[in-house]
């Protein structure tokens, strides 16, 4: 066993934000409708105050760290002011110190009426937006039950880079009821074109306890999907965007936030349902904090998380789980930091899937080639 030392390992913030202006028919998050259609001050300012609480009761984890990144996520987090998020960063800097230049990500949606302008939450200290764009088509945003419009989103993206935002991810999803490659495309293009610097492009699937699945819609057939994967790689590669991860494509650096949970990296987890990750002398613990806003309310601070530790036989999974969803791979070194493991423990199965020209045959990184990628599901049960 090789030794774990919480101090070699970045440690990043992930905050939840549990309300949207209504539930859309794909989505499993830990989301909930506004109270009364509208998220009054008085909720919002209780909220906070209980973020502020949980945090305190994490410090101990930090293991004199200082955060690395935070990314805001739900939910719909622009639902929260910018004056909000202001106060908010105040409080959590005063316990425990942010690193110099922080990655700090909202997710925000295109709709108007679910934000401050874009260069308030600048002001706050936000200096990354996510806009959960999903399509440019109208009827395909009907579908998903998306309050925007295809002339919102490109608003939003215009906006957000005027407003002095140098990093703005979209998201968009693809293989969605009744698309044609056409509309695949042109949603990429769109992105693209009105300002994007990193999208999250990725399948619709269809998750248990949504009303999609209650209701299965008419989703593009295989051939179709392939295809629309194909030209839309394509197409990203031919304007410059990087693939570094499985459905991230980027043009500037890559997001810090992600980069860190993909590197088996440590993050402190605040919010209803938030799930976090910490590696201490003794071991790398999971937990996750109540689900239901309400609960999460009147439990805050104490009683409400489920703490799971990591055990040996796990943690080759666990690791090569985030790490090989990367396209450059994650050093080798990593493994025994940040798992407490020796790499040689795994030499057989490494050495199986370097000789299947599934993993590169490189002792310096542990990557997958283009055909491990392929069959990424195949190279991980090889951990199990």
């Amino acid at each position: 066993m090789a030794d774990l030392n919480p101090q070699n390992i970045p440690l990043s913030l992930y905050i939840h934000m549990p309300w949207c202006v209504r539930k859309c028919p794909y989505c499993d998050f830990n989301s909930h409708a506004v109270p009364n259609g509208e998220l009054s001050l008085e909720l919002e300012q209780e909220y906070l105050q209980a973020l502020v609480e949980d945090f305190k009761t994490q410090i101990d984890f930090a293991q004199n760290r200082k955060i690395h990144s935070v990314f805001i996520g739900g939910g719909t987090p622009s639902l929260i002011s910018a004056q909000a998020y202001s106060w908010l960063f105040a409080q959590l800097k005063s316990l425990l110190p942010f690193e110099d230049g922080c990655e700090i990500t909202l997710e925000a949606n295109p709709g108007t009426v679910e934000h401050d302008p874009f260069a308030e939450y600048l002001d706050a200290g936000i200096n990354r937006l996510s806009l959960g764009v999903q399509s440019f088509n109208t009827d395909h945003l009907q579908k998903l039950g998306r309050i925007h419009s295809n002339d919102d989103a490109i608003t939003a993206i215009q906006n957000a880079r005027e407003a002095g935002f140098e990093r703005v991810n979209v998201d968009l999803m693809h293989g969605l009821p009744e698309q044609t490659l056409e509309q695949a495309l042109l949603d990429l293009k769109l992105a693209v074109e009105n300002g994007a610097t990193h999208v999250s492009w990725y399948q619709l699937t269809i998750e248990p306890n949504t009303v999609f699945f209650r209701t299965q819609p008419i989703l593009p057939v295989d051939d179709v999907l392939e295809v629309i994967q194909e030209q839309g790689e394509a197409y990203l590669k031919a304007q410059g965007f990087i693939n570094y991860e499985v459905s991230a494509w980027r043009k500037e650096k890559p997001s810090a936030h992600n980069l860190n949970y993909w590197q088996f990296g440590d993050y402190l987890a605040i919010g209803a349902g938030a799930h976090g990750k910490v590696t201490q002398p003794d071991g790398v613990y999971r937990f996750q904090k109540t689900r239901l806003p309400k609960d999460y309310l009147a439990k805050v601070p104490a009683g409400h998380v489920q703490f799971k530790r990591i055990e040996n036989e796990e943690m080759p999974f666990e690791f090569m789980m985030n790490a090989l969803r990367l396209n450059e791979g994650v050093d080798a070194q990593f493994y025994a930091e940040r798992t407490g493991q020796n790499l040689t423990d795994l030499e057989e199965r490494l050495h199986s899937l370097k000789q299947r020209k599934l993993m590169v045959d490189n002792p310096n990184f542990l990557v997958c080639t283009e055909q491990g990628h392929v069959f990424l599901n195949s190279v991980l049960e090889e951990f199990i």
